[in-house]
């Protein structure tokens, strides 16, 4: 998984911050590192297939609801993705309180 090409990819489909670009890339560098997506689904984790899974989220959801999502459905169908998910961004305010 190439995270520089995630990157791009990412920013050229989803209006998102930078900050949540680079947590999902992290997150999807480590699920492919991880080789649990390519073991379960039998085809490698790439940049394209991401993106297009992504895409399928509801429409409305930002990049990490969408992240997120996705991750939701694999771990419905496989288990073992939660720890791939992400729970918080660390500017959140929310977490200041």
């Amino acid at each position: 998984m190439d995270a520089n090409c995630l990157n791009d990819a990412l920013q050229d489909e989803f209006d998102s911050p930078d900050a949540d670009r680079r947590v999902v890339v992290r997150q999807a560098t480590d699920l492919a590192d991880a080789g649990k997506a390519e073991a379960d689904r039998g085809c490698e984790l790439t940049v394209d297939d991401i993106v297009a899974q992504l895409q399928d989220a509801p429409d409305d959801a930002d990049l990490i609801d969408r992240w997120n999502w996705w991750l939701g459905a694999l771990d419905l169908a496989y288990g073992g993705y939660r720890q791939f998910t992400v729970q918080a961004m660390a500017d959140d305010p929310e977490l200041d309180t």
